[in-house]
């Protein structure tokens, strides 16, 4: 279904998911000051007791970031790390055995039904049990053995902006304390003047080739993964544009078959080797005629269309890129005709069981 490209309502600077994501860096300001003491806790405690296994439980944007998590914690860490299919003890009641691992669990709103139901079973069946929640005085929070508020602030916008965003940078700062990673350290401690910076980045650009478009991919990998997966979402939640995100790797075993000539992509190329592979895929895809957009660190992007990117610790780089994008997706549904803060059909919290 193509969007309607009538009269904007609203000029986008003046919508509330323009001034949420303007937030980003004062809600991962907020985060730090407010979660460090806790942060060395729960290290000190996995450290004594180091997990054999993670597992995380999330929903929508919430699971977005737990992929990056994932990225994180089986990269700087080693531990396995998968994600929860919270069907599995909401819906079929199966038993789940989960004795000295660590369960993460990430929500903005810390009430969906089948998300408490999940880490539930998973803290009575002895996982030590860590909630990344906006809501602290939610039933989340009172379940887990440690919370983190994300201090992200009332997010009215239906569509998650800074409380994805913080989410990125939770973990981040959990993970580099985790590893006693000084650069990492270092750089979660610079992401707040960064995110700012980020996101008065210039992406307009990419708004004639994206009004128009009826169907995307989203590319990234690794680090730069979960941030595809999240513009996917948001492109479709505010845009009504249908978009997929897909790894270099995989979408090179089928899906790049439809692309061709005037196919609209956007990639996330990140300075490590995982963005040099979304740089090749997104050349070869540009070599076929695809209107390519690339944010890239490494400013590579020769004959494809350039989105600005802030370098830092390439483990860092996609939350920055993100930031932009949130920019760009709130300019674009203006410029489709809708309005990003209330998409259709959708509500702030999901109560699926």
């Amino acid at each position: 279904m193509s969007a309607s490209l009538s009269q904007p309502l609203k000029r986008p600077e003046d919508t509330l998911m323009f001034r949420e994501a303007r937030e980003s860096g004062d809600a991962v300001a907020r985060f730090l000051d407010t979660n460090l003491e806790t942060i060395a806790r729960i290290v000190t405690r996995l450290k004594a007791h180091p997990p054999r296994s993670v597992t995380t439980c999330a929903r929508g944007s919430s699971d977005h970031a737990a992929t990056y998590g994932k990225y994180l914690i089986e990269t700087l860490i080693g531990i396995p790390t998968s994600t929860a299919a919270l069907s599995v003890s909401s819906l079929y009641d199966s038993p789940v055995f989960a004795a000295d691992t660590l369960c993460i669990a990430i929500s903005q709103s810390g009430r969906s039904p089948d998300l408490l139901t999940s880490v539930k079973a998973h803290k009575d069946s002895g996982a030590f049990v860590i909630a990344l929640v906006n809501d602290f005085t939610s039933p989340l929070a009172e379940l887990a053995d440690e919370a983190l508020p994300l201090c992200a602030g009332p997010e009215l916008s239906v569509a998650a902006t800074k409380s994805y965003i913080t989410s990125l940078a939770a973990l981040a700062a959990l993970v580099a304390h985790w590893a006693d990673h000084a650069a990492l350290k270092d750089g979660v401690n610079r992401l707040p003047q960064h995110l700012t910076q980020a996101f008065d980045l210039d992406w307009s650009g990419a708004l004639p080739t994206l009004t128009a478009a009826r169907n995307l991919f989203v590319i990234g990998r690794g680090y730069s993964f979960a941030v595809a997966q999240e513009a996917a979402l948001k492109l479709k939640e505010t845009c009504a544009l249908h978009a997929e995100a897909f790894s270099a790797a995989e979408v090179r075993h089928g899906p790049m078959a439809i692309v061709g000539e005037g196919f609209p992509i956007i990639g996330f190329a990140p300075s490590d080797s995982a963005g040099d592979d979304v740089r090749a895929v997104a050349a070869e895809f540009s070599g076929r005629g695809a209107d390519v957009w690339l944010a890239d660190t490494k400013g590579q992007g020769e004959g494809q269309g350039n989105l600005p990117a802030l370098a830092a610790e390439a483990v860092l780089e996609p939350i920055l890129m993100v930031a932009s994008f949130y920019r760009l997706a709130n300019a674009l549904s203006i410029a489709r005709g809708l309005d990003p803060d209330s998409p259709p059909h959708l509500n702030k919290v999901t109560r699926t069981r």
